[in-house]
């Protein structure tokens, strides 16, 4: 790695403190058991080939796991030290997040929180290949790898354009489950936990769900739905801001209600680490303090 930085051997021999023929020799051996040329050498040093990018990226990768692990193992050594991932949804995170962090950080001022957003598919994949320490994931599938701890419920609503860019005459004060069949549905992929809960509420209400566009964005389909182009379903959380703003408009989804569970979910192991524990804890208690200030407008905590 040292020789792709500085572009020269003999530089990179200086700065390692190694006699520049010992490492010519490394080089060539390795690119013999390789069986492909790393630098393609010019007067003034030398310039990665196609796969000595490739190996370098690898290799960079790799340091990069391995100052992790480093990490990881320290922070079992000294829990004041080290580095926690959290993984959140986009609507719930942005509720969550400042709170959160700023009672993280008077805790555990030593640790370098990582924050990563995505839908429940992808934090659940990356919680299972310990890439998160903790993650809020709706309606988490019931596997012996997690603990889950149910935190609260949110109710959904139809989201859709304001009367101005809405192409539908008139609109009812709320919907019905089987009224939603007749709406033109901006949705996710069934990857994402509310596309599943919306459909299975479809499947035992026995009517087809009429998706015009697929948008795993929630930020994609709010600006769909606010130009005119369908209609979605979402938390009140999700899109309070744009309510505010007279951007959008929402029904609330009536006999039956329809709500999604937010969940507090860990790997299973035997001795959880304990600045999981705590931040578990801790972010259970910023959840019901958002809800009891009526912050986190629409859920009700379980």
């Amino acid at each position: 790695m040292q020789v792709a930085r500085t572009g020269s051997v003999s530089r990179a021999a200086l700065e390692l403190r190694l006699a520049q023929p010992a490492l010519s020799r490394q080089i060539r051996k390795l690119e013999h058991e390789l069986g492909v040329s790393l630098f393609t050498r010019h007067g003034r040093g030398v310039r990665l080939t196609v796969p000595g990018a490739v190996l370098l990226e690898r290799a960079e990768t790799i340091a990069q796991l391995v100052h992790e692990t480093s990490q990881e193992i320290r922070q079992d050594r000294a829990p004041a030290r080290g580095r926690f991932t959290l993984g959140a949804p986009p609507a719930a995170g942005r509720l969550l997040i400042p709170p959160f962090v700023e009672r993280f950080q008077k805790a555990w001022p030593l640790t370098t929180l990582h924050m990563r957003e995505g839908v429940t598919s992808s934090l659940l994949e990356w919680l299972t290949d310990k890439r998160l320490d903790l993650a809020l994931l709706h309606n988490p599938p019931h596997l012996e790898s997690l603990d889950i701890t149910p935190v609260l419920s949110e109710r959904m609503l139809v989201v859709g354009p304001t009367a101005q860019r809405s192409k539908r005459a008139g609109h009812p004060k709320s919907y019905r489950i089987r009224d939603i069949g007749d709406l033109p549905l901006i949705l996710p992929n069934m990857a994402h936990a509310n596309r599943r809960l919306v459909e299975h509420a479809a499947l035992e209400h026995g009517i087809r769900l009429r998706i015009k566009i697929e948008a795993d964005s929630v930020a994609f389909a709010k600006a769909m739905v606010e130009d005119g182009l369908g209609y979605t379903i979402l938390t009140y959380a999700a899109v309070q801001d744009e309510l505010a703003r007279k951007t959008l408009t929402a029904y609330p989804i009536l006999q039956p209600t329809l709500s999604t569970r937010v969940c507090i979910v860990t790997l299973r192991e035997r001795q959880p680490p304990e600045l999981t524990q705590e931040s578990s804890a801790m972010l259970h208690d910023v959840c019901r303090t958002l809800v009891r200030q009526k912050v986190w407008a629409g859920a009700t905590l379980l």
